[in-house]
């Protein structure tokens, strides 16, 4: 008799295991939408758009892309799991998660990555009649404020948003949000040794330590050096008496990155909006 073969199906690799308990960034478990058949039907929106397409418009690839995030659980709306297609949202009321990260699906809110020129001040006027930051937000209809700092001479990402809570949290010390920045000075025969160690483990400023996360040497050559430093704190002219307090004056200064938001290509004085999946790193960053 020939022998019984036993089916077996295989599972997704991104299904979990029947013992493990889905939980939301705060640990607490999760209901799936997709076995009891009731879930979904009290998410579900007739009039609104369907999951898929809000995902793809907020930079998570095309329709069938995101069909495939949907079916692999990874999905979640108001803190359900969706395991199926179909379901139909409102991006203004629900709350939608993609591996964890929320998406800002508010279209009332906008964030925008500048770069700010040299020599322009980072305030919407200037009592001086300096260049400022009003040009770059009359770009958009929404009525924009600046997120922190460059000073006039610096130049680099700076943020715009009219989210006040994320402005709050990205500024607040307590949550810690890393900067980048390319640092250019004079320095023929190279940067002495001792300067990279000395930002890492910290200088003293007259306001107090200061230490960089993060310090590597980019570039030299005979006459000067480009040093990359991140670092978390956000006090007035911080990188720049860092690199005072070791002898070196900057001759130029940009800030490349805010925590997982990128300059990237973005020419001076260009603005862009942040992609839904940058922003919903940033909410997640500060714990929105």
């Amino acid at each position: 008799m020939a022998a019984r073969k036993r089916s077996r199906r295989r599972r997704s690799a991104f299904t979990p295991p029947r013992h493990v308990t889905l939980r939301d960034g705060q640990g607490r478990p999760l209901r799936s939408t997709g076995q009891d058949g009731g879930g979904t039907r009290d998410l579900h929106r007739p009039e609104g758009e369907r999951l898929q397409k809000v995902l793809a418009r907020a930079g998570f690839g095309s329709r069938r892309a995101c069909e495939a995030l949907i079916s692999s659980g990874r999905v979640l709306v108001d803190g359900q799991v969706i395991g199926e297609q179909g379901l139909r949202i409102d991006p203004a009321s629900q709350v939608v998660h993609v591996d964890g990260r929320r998406l800002q699906l508010d279209e009332t809110t906008l964030t925008v990555a500048l770069n700010k020129p040299r020599q322009v001040v980072s305030a919407m006027s200037d009592p001086e009649g300096r260049r400022d930051l009003r040009e770059f937000a009359e770009r958009f209809s929404q009525r924009l404020y600046h997120v922190g700092r460059l000073d006039y001479e610096s130049e680099g990402l700076l943020l715009l948003t009219n989210d006040g809570d994320l402005a709050h949290r990205l500024t607040h010390p307590s949550f810690e949000v890393e900067k980048t920045y390319v640092c250019r000075f004079d320095a023929p025969g190279g940067p002495p040794r001792g300067l990279v160690k000395a930002l890492r483990e910290g200088v003293e400023l007259e306001d107090g330590p200061a230490r960089a996360d993060r310090a590597r040497v980019l570039a030299q050559n005979g006459r000067e050096a480009v040093v990359e430093v991140t670092l978390h704190e956000g006090r007035n002219r911080i990188v720049r008496r860092m690199f005072s307090s070791q002898g070196f004056e900057l001759t130029a200064l940009v800030r490349t990155r805010i925590g997982p938001v990128l300059l990237g290509e973005l020419a001076p004085g260009g603005t862009r909006e942040l992609t839904g999946r940058e922003l919903g790193t940033l909410m997640a960053e500060v714990g929105l």
